[in-house]
């Protein structure tokens, strides 16, 4: 079982960036493609951006390509999200997920491991 773990959200006012981590333990890191969802209030969980098992293929949702970049480590067992350029509607609780193999999902129902999430706020 792998367990993940957010940090890096936070207030910032729009135009600004952050940039999150996840980090991952238990189970094999490499073995698994990560992806990075978010879910504002009283609406559905997005596919924002995913990353394959080596990293050398990544999917962004439309509304953040452009204006951010996913990565990972697998040596750290870490995956992160650059966001840049950032705007009021990115506001939204982030969540990175997990799931064995190298097909990349939109849909969250198909990754197995989840963490607890990070609050970004973007700031008119």
């Amino acid at each position: 079982q792998v367990r993940l773990v957010e940090f890096g959200g936070g207030l910032v006012q729009a135009g600004g960036s952050l940039r999150l981590s996840c980090v991952a333990s238990g189970g094999t890191f490499s073995f698994n493609t990560m992806g990075w969802f978010r879910q504002a209030p009283g609406k559905e969980r997005n596919f924002v951006a995913g990353i394959g098992r080596s990293g050398a293929t990544t999917d962004y949702g439309n509304s953040v390509k452009g204006r951010f970049t996913i990565s990972r480590d697998n040596a750290k067992r870490a995956m992160y999200l650059q966001m840049d350029s950032l705007k009021p509607e990115d506001t939204a609780v982030y969540y990175c997920a997990s799931r064995p193999g190298e097909a990349m999902p939109t849909n969250p129902d198909f990754y197995d491991n989840w963490g607890q999430g990070t609050q970004v706020t973007v700031s008119s």
